[in-house]
Formats: C-alpha cells, structure tokens, sequence
C-alpha cells in the first residue's frame, strides 16, 4: 500500500525542524467535537502514534463551537506548535484558524473538513463522493429499486455533506423509482437531532421507507424514531462512517448498511503528513481514502479491526 510505504519511512521526529534532540516535535490537534466516535477515533490514532514516535501532540475539543475552537488555536500557537492538524468545528469560521496557524509559519493537515477560502497545506479525508455513490447503489438495489427516500444531513457548507451529497444524488439518478420526499439539517450530527429530524419527517409523511443519515449517529436517530413511530412497513435505514455503534447497528439489523472509514489510518496518516510539513517535504495537496460498503454480510471484520 503506498501509503503504508509512505509512513514506513518517516524521518525521526526528534530532528525535524528546529527541535533539538532533548525537545520533541510539538503538534497541536484541533478536534471538532469528541462526543462524535468518529473524530475521537481519529484523536486515538494520532496519539497513539505520536507516543511511539516521541513527538508531542497538545489536544483541543472546541465540543461543536466555531468561536470556541478560533480561541484554542490561538492558544496553541501562543504554545509554539510546530505543525496544527485541525478538523473544523464547522463551516462559518473554519478559515480563521488557517490562517491564524499560516500567519505565525505554522503548516497546517485539514482533516475530514476543509476550509474553502483557507484550505490546509494538505487535506486528508475519506473520497465522499465515491463513497455515497456506492453507498446509493446499495440502498437502491437492497430497497428493490423503489422507495420513499428521507435524508438527514450533516451541517451544512461542510466537506462531507457537500461530497456526500453530490456522491448520493448521483446514485439516485440512476435509481428513478426512488423519490426523495424531504430532507433537512442537523446542527452537530448528533443522534438526538436524528430523532427529533425523523420524526417530524414521519409525522408528515408516515409513507417514508427509506433514510439516509448522513452519520452513523443520525441514522440511529432516524431508527429510533421509526421504532417509536411503530410504522407498519419496512423502513430502510443508511448511516456513513463506521463508527463502533453503527458497526453494532449493523449487525443486529438496526442500520441496513454504512460506510466504513479509515479513521486509524487517518489519524496516522495526518500526524505523518505534519511532521513531513515540519521537515520541509513536500506533501499532497489532497490525500483521499477508501470507505468500504459494511453490511451484515462483512461487518464482523470492522468490528474486531476498525481500518
């Protein structure tokens, strides 16, 4: 795998930049909310590598807030990071802390989101777009080709929901007998707010047989609210992102499918991709990931070994 080949031969972080051997490579870790599996997954892997490597990482939860996470960056500027892998809070003030990191010299590694007008010297994600593509095949074919679609999106003007929806709308294109009836927006891709969401979609139109969840945790709002609703037909439901209760969600039959990312790799990928930026290398401006289609079929694997 390139990638794997790519970390393999990562130079020693105690001598990157201008760090002495006694003063490790300080990284500052930006994470949009860790109440979501999906970004702590991604918390996990960086730290976990950058223990093995001796660099050291300073972490910061902004918990959903824009402002919240504007201020922390300042402050770890302030801390003389020396690389910022950030994951914006959200889209309104995602280029301030870009370019806050770029005006005192600092490299930045966008992860996941990435800001526009501001974006990071390299951004790492999951290829949304390819990945709702299949994930809309999928749900084509396992609804029979037919249905009464509903979809709960992610924040608007963020990467993943712009990519995944562009990725599903192209499958539905392909899919005629599946008409979408509604659609709204969370706030923080919470599964409260798929709940509530869904709800208000089935109270208006109880004929719904198909949700789209942007994320795992919104589509098990959305079959939540179909199990409270007590509907009398079947109702398809699809997450996004293999977190670990979407994964069990999956099993037991709860979700129909999800797509599974490479948040281990991620998180690795990113803190490799910082300390090459410190060293001067040269990186992608993107580096896309696979998301593997999960059903009950495979899912027991990404369970017992989350990619």
């Amino acid at each position: 795998m390139l990638f794997a080949a790519t970390l393999a031969m990562a130079a020693s972080p105690l001598a990157l930049g201008t760090a002495s051997a006694a003063e490790p490579v300080k990284i500052g870790l930006a994470v949009a909310n860790l109440q979501a599996d999906f970004f702590n997954q991604i918390k996990q892997s960086v730290e976990k590598n950058a223990k093995d490597m001796g660099v050291t990482v300073i972490t910061v939860d902004a918990k959903g807030d824009g402002a919240t996470q504007v201020s922390q960056i300042q402050d770890l500027v302030n801390q003389k990071i020396q690389a910022l892998i950030y994951i914006p809070a959200g889209a309104a003030a995602a280029a301030i802390p870009v370019k806050t990191a770029k005006a005192a010299g600092i490299p930045v590694v966008a992860v996941d989101r990435n800001p526009t007008d501001a974006p990071g010297d390299t951004f790492i994600a999951t290829n949304s777009v390819v990945a709702a593509k299949a994930l809309g095949d999928y749900a084509c074919k396992d609804s029979g080709g037919k249905g009464v679609l509903a979809i709960i999106q992610g924040q608007i003007g963020t990467t993943p929901e712009q990519d995944r929806d562009k990725g599903f709308k192209e499958a539905m294109t392909n899919c005629p007998g599946i008409k979408e009836v509604t659609r709204e927006a969370s706030k923080m891709w919470m599964k409260d707010e798929g709940f509530n969401i869904a709800q208000n979609m089935l109270q208006r139109d109880p004929t719904i047989n198909i949700f789209f969840g942007r994320a795992d945790a919104l589509a098990l709002g959305a079959a939540q609210a179909v199990k409270a609703a007590g509907v009398d037909h079947k109702v398809y439901v699809f997450g996004f992102d293999g977190d670990l209760a979407g994964l069990k969600a999956v099993k037991d039959g709860t979700l129909d499918a999800t797509m599974t990312q490479r948040t281990q790799f991620m998180g690795k990928l990113a803190l490799q991709s910082a300390l090459d930026l410190v060293a001067g290398k040269k990186v992608p401006a993107e580096q896309l990931q696979d998301a593997a289609l999960t059903t009950k079929d495979n899912v027991d694997g990404y369970i017992a070994n989350h990619p």
